[in-house]
């Protein structure tokens, strides 16, 4: 059972470009925003999309594959688990940001897509 705490999948479209940064100690790691969509009809029988945004992180060698593969517009799924952290503004604020820290990153669409 206690591979089904704090777990999380996904599957969106990448919203921007994933950034890649080079750590001193050889580590990459990469962030992108993720864009998934659920599908409602409104009172009126109407289509409704309601779009939540998520920001993943990914390390080591699944962010070698986010720098090779993944770019904005691509639908991928993730598998992962959630992260929360804080950091304190210029101006004094404590700020808290939840992240995807994922683990697994599967690549979706055709394999005409770039």
């Amino acid at each position: 059972m206690s591979t089904i705490r704090n777990h999380v999948q996904l599957i969106g479209n990448v919203g921007q470009e994933p950034t890649i940064t080079n750590l001193e100690s050889g580590k990459k790691v990469a962030r992108f925003s993720l864009a998934t969509n659920e599908y409602y009809k409104d009172s009126k029988g109407e289509k409704q999309t309601d779009t939540n945004w998520h920001t993943v992180v990914a390390w080591g060698k699944t962010a070698e594959i986010v720098e090779k593969y993944v770019e904005k517009g691509k639908e991928v799924g993730i598998t992962g688990k959630l992260k929360t952290r804080t950091y304190t503004t210029d101006d004094g604020n404590q700020r808290y940001v939840t992240e995807v820290v994922a683990d697994e990153i599967l690549l979706l669409g055709n394999k005409s897509d770039k």
